[in-house]
């Protein structure tokens, strides 16, 4: 995941940095076409110039021979010279690359050159004249070395900048953000947003609490109901339980009379065991019992010995590596409650002549029985999510176990592995 800053930063450097690409080699072209046109420009206007003042002159043919060779001699960079016979009298530019004939210290120059048709005396002659153009391309190095030296304070301050603008102006979003982090509905708590000067953030802590205050007053009323529901269906359900046991006691019942009351009877005690259950999780989902410190093997052992009844029903061997003197910080009677609903479980799903294995040591507690598939991880610790045709039990069991482990801090894990279905507890 990354921070909101880098998602809107990074695409803006790209493409300031492709810009940048982009924009030297058209500072090239730019400057080169640039300094081109008025190289050309000053050349023509040199041989304008030139053939102008020689001209204005008046010499005689054999003077104006002697003054363009001392011309020829005196410019470097240009010459004169008479007209050949297959000279098609027509204006050129071009570029040459030579060394200076009077520098050293350069080894190859360009040079802008143009060929031009003066006349002089009325006569044709052949105008050249060559100026270097190096210079453009110093000019572009430099422009384009000042345009990344920009291009890293430019980018530099920005992001600067942005980290210092974003801890002032974020600051309202991360104050909310952390906030809502610590909310939960269990404590039942009101957040109080803090005040801020932006309009967006404003009316997102506004929907925020309208929301939670919303979601808070449900959720009371939904635990109240269970609550109530609960309570008030334990006495009248202790009465008919108690009314069905008198009757299955009377001697004048018929054969079909007494299995129609025990059926009855079944379904009165799961109903009584769902009905405790349910209560039993709106207690843990109050916070309504205290932690202490518990030994845990202790507590483990004597569980095993309740439910060694049960083991020899089904002759389902049990294999035990439990762990001396394992203390844990939690509520003994709720984790006692743990201990039974995934030792329960674990009988309840193995065959006749099956295996459990139990295993604690200080940082986990773990129960295993055989099997044959996989469970559905997703459902497994759902309430009332059923995986075998077992109407014993009330489908509560592993969703208290889960709901234990969350009030006391722990986890909870599944997994299947060498045909054996696998609960971890870890403390």
């Amino acid at each position: 995941m990354k921070p909101l800053l880098n998602k809107t930063t990074k695409p803006f450097i790209i493409y300031v940095l492709i810009i940048l690409v982009i924009s030297i080699p058209v500072y090239y072209f730019v400057v080169d076409a640039i300094w081109k046109h008025e190289l050309d420009e000053h050349n023509e206007i040199v041989a304008e110039k030139t053939s102008s003042q020689i001209n204005s002159l008046k010499l005689s043919d054999q003077k104006l021979i002697e003054t363009i060779k001392l011309w020829n001699d005196v410019q470097p960079t240009t010459n004169i010279q008479n007209v050949e016979l297959n000279d098609n009298l027509k204006d050129s530019i071009f570029i040459v690359e030579k060394q200076h004939d009077f520098l050293h210290f350069e080894d190859i120059d360009r040079f802008r050159c143009l060929s031009k048709i003066i006349y002089l005396n009325k006569k044709p002659y052949r105008f050249n004249i060559e100026t270097n153009i190096e210079e453009s391309q110093e000019t572009i190095f430099f422009i384009s070395a000042t345009t990344v030296i920009l291009f890293i304070f430019m980018v530099g301050g920005l992001l600067v900048l942005n980290r210092r603008l974003s801890k002032s102006v974020w600051e309202p979003f991360r104050e909310t953000l952390d906030k809502l982090k610590t909310f939960s509905l269990n404590n039942q708590t009101k957040i109080e947003f803090s005040k801020t000067d932006v309009s967006e953030f404003d009316e997102l802590n506004q929907s925020l609490s309208k929301l939670i205050e919303h979601n808070i007053s449900v959720y009371k009323t939904q635990k109240e109901f269970t609550e109530n529901a609960s309570h008030e269906l334990q006495t009248p359900l202790a009465i008919l339980k108690n009314k069905l046991d008198i009757l299955l006691q009377n001697e004048d019942l018929t054969e079909k009379q007494y299995h129609i009351a025990e059926e009855m009877n079944r379904a009165l005690s799961r109903s009584s065991r769902i009905n405790k259950n349910l209560l039993l999780l709106a207690k843990i989902e109050n916070n309504q019992f205290e932690n202490s410190e518990i030994h845990l093997d202790e507590l483990l052992n004597q569980s095993m010995e309740i439910l060694q009844e049960h083991f020899e029903q089904k002759n389902i061997s049990v294999h035990t590596e439990i762990s001396s003197d394992v203390k844990v910080n939690g509520n003994i009677g709720l984790t006692e409650v743990l201990i039974n609903n995934l030792i329960l479980n674990a009988i309840r799903h193995t065959s006749i002549n099956g295996s459990i294995s139990i295993k604690l040591n200080n940082s986990a507690f773990e129960v295993s029985n055989s099997g044959t598939e996989k469970l559905n991880s997703d459902l497994l610790f759902k309430r009332f999510s059923r995986f075998s045709k077992d109407n014993n039990g009330s489908g509560l069991g592993l969703a208290i176990v889960k709901e234990i482990c969350k009030s006391q801090n722990w986890t909870i894990d599944y997994r299947f592995e060498n045909h054996n279905h696998i609960f971890s507890v870890k403390l």
